[in-house]
C-alpha cells in the first residue's frame, strides 16, 4: 500500500477510536453549561458527572464528593451492615454445628438426659460434704461448749471457722450446680427449637429421665 494511502487510514482508525470512547460531562455552575471531555475536565472535579458513551447514552453516573457528615454516616452504615454480616456467618456456623452434633431429635433428648444426670451427681456430691462437714463441726461445736465462758483455745476457734468456710464455699457451689441445671434445660430447649426450625419437624414434648435437681 503505499505511505500516501497509510496515513489518512492512520488518522481515520484515529478518529474512530476516540468516537468509541467514553466522555465525562458535568454542569459548570460558573458559566452554567455542560461541560464534556474524553477526560475528565478540570471543571468536573469535586463535582457530580456522567459518564457517556459514543451514542450519548449514560454509562455511569458518579455523585459529588460526601460531606464529613455523610462520610461518618458512611462509616457508621458500614460497621452496622459489617455486624450483621458477621452474625449471620455466626449464625449459620452455629446451626451448621448443631446439625452435625444432633441426626435426630431424640439425640438431643439423649444428650439433655446425660447432661442434667452428669449435674444431679454433681448436686448429689455437693450435698454429701457438705453433710460430712457439718458432722465434723458438731465434734468441735460439742468440744466449745467446756469453754461458754472462756476464750477459745486458738487452734479450735481456727478449725471452726475453717469449717465455717467450708461449709459457705460448699453451699455457694451447690447454688452454681442448681442454676447449671437450669440452663442446661434452656439450652436444649433452644436446640431443639432451633433443630425443628431448620429441619421442619415437629418437635417432641422432651420426657428427660434424669432425676430433677434436688433443691
Amino acid at each position: 500500500m503505499p505511505k500516501r494511502a497509510i496515513l489518512p487510514l492512520l488518522l481515520l482508525l484515529a478518529t474512530s477510536a476516540q468516537a468509541a470512547g467514553e466522555f465525562y460531562c458535568c454542569h459548570d455552575p460558573v458559566s452554567g453549561r455542560r461541560v464534556c471531555g474524553d477526560t475528565l475536565p478540570e471543571q468536573c472535579r469535586g463535582r457530580a458527572y456522567r459518564v457517556l458513551d459514543s451514542g450519548g447514552n449514560i454509562v455511569k453516573e458518579v455523585g459529588p464528593p460526601l460531606t464529613p457528615e455523610q462520610k461518618a454516616e458512611q462509616v457508621l452504615e458500614n460497621r452496622r451492615k459489617k455486624q450483621l454480616e458477621d452474625a449471620s456467618r455466626e449464625q449459620r456456623r452455629r446451626d451448621q454445628a448443631l446439625l452435625d452434633t444432633y441426626t435426630t431429635p431424640e439425640d438431643i433428648d439423649l444428650a439433655q438426659k446425660k447432661a442434667e444426670a452428669d449435674v444431679n451427681l454433681a448436686i448429689l456430691a455437693t450435698i454429701s460434704r457438705i453433710d460430712a462437714v457439718r458432722t465434723k463441726r458438731k465434734k468441735f461445736a460439742d468440744e466449745a461448749e467446756f469453754y461458754k465462758k472462756k476464750t477459745l483455745p486458738p487452734e479450735l476457734d481456727k478449725e471452726l471457722r475453717a469449717i465455717d468456710h467450708e461449709i459457705k464455699l460448699q453451699q455457694e457451689l451447690l447454688e452454681i450446680k442448681k442454676k447449671d441445671f437450669e440452663s442446661i434445660k434452656a439450652k436444649y430447649d433452644a436446640d431443639r427449637k432451633r433443630y425443628f426450625e431448620l429441619t421442619r419437624r415437629p418437635p417432641a414434648t422432651p420426657n428427660s429421665g434424669a432425676a430433677p435437681a434436688i433443691r
